[in-house]
């Protein structure tokens, strides 16, 4: 908490003089006063800035006089015991610590908090918002509030684990999707343990559940808009019943093994949506620790154009999606779209007179009128054998998953040589590495030269909440970030501030940024060559190509993203433009 001049002026202000009233509230002495007095009138500084900076008085101790002058409790201790721990529930651990704020009672029209500031409006205007009702304020000092914060949270996440520890049935029906919404009280409490964390995460549209056992405890992460979060911590016995949980509900892992990595689905239904929960466990030093990739079966339509492509990049993947052969790579880190925006693409030439079949590992997104093809390692049947098997399919269309060895991209490159149209990912950092990373695999610089089409890199940045973005005067710290001398007239800069409906983190999804490197006769000769990356994209940012530094600073420039975002998602090799 920070005392302000305000702060000291209204306390200077007040009718009863500052020196009684801290003689009175607080342990400040007559001596110390009458020092401070004698400054006051050499230097004419506010007294309690005097008493502070002699490090006579707290800079609580203003906030304890302010609350005597206008009639707001100070209380000296927080009665632990006596609050409710489900009050914590709608309220993040580390939002109360921040805001140094903990909900102590409700009624029916009010609810009563304590804080360390009672001129923190934003805080207070919050909590209205969470409880709908009147906010009645009590103020104590910082030690106590976050000492109190710990020990009522801590009494919240011990509630649950008293519930959940050594209560696990194997005998649980789980034929047919599960509803997590139906969880009846009657129900293991491990059970209802697992379908919470479940719901929260698709409550907070999280992409990714992380449970990682340690030494003591288990700590339970979200991905929202691809950033980690901590939600909560358990003992480390409660990870056995859990684990075991899980490993049912996805009806084909093994309970009793745990020293062998698995995968398996689960299948829920939630609000009446298909959820499809991708689940890895790999044994480690501690446990098991689990991660769940959660993917809603939405029915809206995937567009490119919803994703966060625009302008040219937009009309030139439309035109490459009416192609009859070539190769197209999706190029970028695990977890960035990649998929989604083929299946994009793939729903744009969709259509009755194409026949489309895709490769996948694994299936994630289902589309009407595609033949989709499960990779299974277990028999065989792999990216390379799936292809060559479909290829007497006489499809239209093929989709790879991913491109990860000789043998895939070969069969692709032959694919689209005798008129197939192929899209597929490959790893690298950039669209202008592409072409050299076939090359490491194996394959002949001609092979690619004549049948690569395009190389779209992306990666998906956090939009910021249009409900509390805030705008601000651009600062040579932005211009030195951005690398730019000025911003356009047009353009205006925002940055994250957090409100309720953005769970305070200032950030509400996701959007792509993305450069589009095209094929042309100018970068043909350079890959024959096997020129290297930046000789690539030099030539191709010659010719038009937006570099994904360039699109990323457009999306700061119409108020999509904040310059801290685009410099935390884009990284030194893609900032790169020369």
């Amino acid at each position: 908490m920070k005392i302000t001049d305000h702060m000291l002026e209204k306390v200077e202000g007040q009718k009863e003089r500052i020196g009684q009233l801290l003689l009175k509230h607080t342990s400040l002495t007559d001596d110390q006063l009458e020092e401070a007095l004698e400054i006051q009138q050499e230097s004419g500084m506010l007294l309690g800035e005097i008493l502070l900076k002699k490090n006579y008085i707290h800079p609580h101790d203003i906030i304890k006089v302010i609350c005597h002058q206008v009639d707001i409790p100070y209380i000296t201790d927080i009665k632990i015991d006596e609050i409710d721990p489900n009050l914590t529930l709608n309220i993040n651990i580390n939002y109360a610590k921040q805001h140094e704020v903990l909900p102590l009672l409700e009624t029916d029209y009010s609810i009563t908090v304590v804080i360390t500031d009672p001129f923190n409006f934003d805080a207070i205007n919050d909590i209205q918002e969470i409880f709908k009702k009147e906010v009645k304020l009590v103020v104590c000092s910082p030690l106590k509030v976050q000492d109190a914060i710990n020990r009522v949270y801590e009494r919240a996440n011990r509630n649950v684990v008293d519930s959940i520890e050594g209560e696990f049935d194997e005998n649980l029906d789980l034929e047919g999707t599960i509803d997590i919404l139906e969880s009846g009280a009657d129900e293991a409490p491990v059970i209802r343990f697992v379908n919470s964390i479940i719901f929260r995460a698709i409550k907070e549209r999280a992409s990714d559940i992380h449970i990682e056992p340690y030494e003591k405890d288990v700590v339970y992460r979200f991905r929202i808009n691809r950033v980690m979060r901590e939600i909560l911590r358990q003992p480390i016995k409660t990870q056995a019943s859990v684990t075991s949980r899980l490993k049912v509900m996805t009806k084909s892992m093994d309970i009793a093994e745990k020293r062998l990595p698995q995968d398996g689905r689960i299948k829920i239904k939630m609000a009446g949506k298909d959820i499809d929960i991708r689940v890895s466990v790999v044994p480690i030093q501690n446990g098991e620790r689990i991660v769940m990739r959660i993917l809603e079966k939405s029915n809206n339509t995937l567009t490119l154009e919803n994703l966060g492509f625009h302008g040219q990049t937009l009309k030139t993947l439309d035109e490459l999606s009416k192609r009859k052969h070539g190769v197209v790579y999706v190029s970028g880190p695990t977890g960035h779209g990649k998929t989604t925006t083929l299946f994009a693409m793939l729903d744009r030439i969709n259509t009755p007179d194409k026949m489309i079949i895709t490769v996948e590992d694994p299936v994630e997104i289902e589309l009407a009128g595609i033949s989709q093809i499960q990779v299974n390692h277990k028999i065989d049947l792999t990216f390379a054998r799936a292809l060559r098997s479909i290829l007497r399919q006489n499809p239209d269309v093929i989709m790879v998953g991913e491109t990860r060895d000789l043998e895939t991209a070969e069969m692709a490159i032959q694919a689209s040589l005798t008129g197939h149209f192929v899209l597929s990912t490959i790893h690298t950092n950039d669209a202008a590495s592409a072409p050299n990373r076939l090359i490491d695999m194996g394959v002949q610089p001609f092979l690619i030269a004549s049948s690569l089409a395009a190389v779209l890199a992306q990666r998906l940045i956090r939009t910021l909440c249009n409900d509390c973005k805030e705008a601000y005067a651009a600062s040579d710290y932005d211009f030195q970030m951005l690398d730019v001398h000025s911003i356009p007239n047009d353009a205006q800069l925002y940055k994250a501030k957090g409100c309720p409906k953005c769970s305070y983190l200032g950030y509400a999804g996701v959007t792509v940024v993305a450069e589009l490197l095209i094929i042309t006769d100018d970068i043909r000769p350079l890959i024959l060559k096997k020129s290297d990356a930046s000789t690539v994209k030099k030539m191709a940012m010659k010719n038009g190509m937006k570099s994904l530094r360039q699109d990323a600073l457009e999306k700061v420039f119409r108020g999509i993203t904040s310059v801290e975002e685009m410099v935390r998602a884009i990284n030194e090799e893609d900032e790169e433009q020369h």
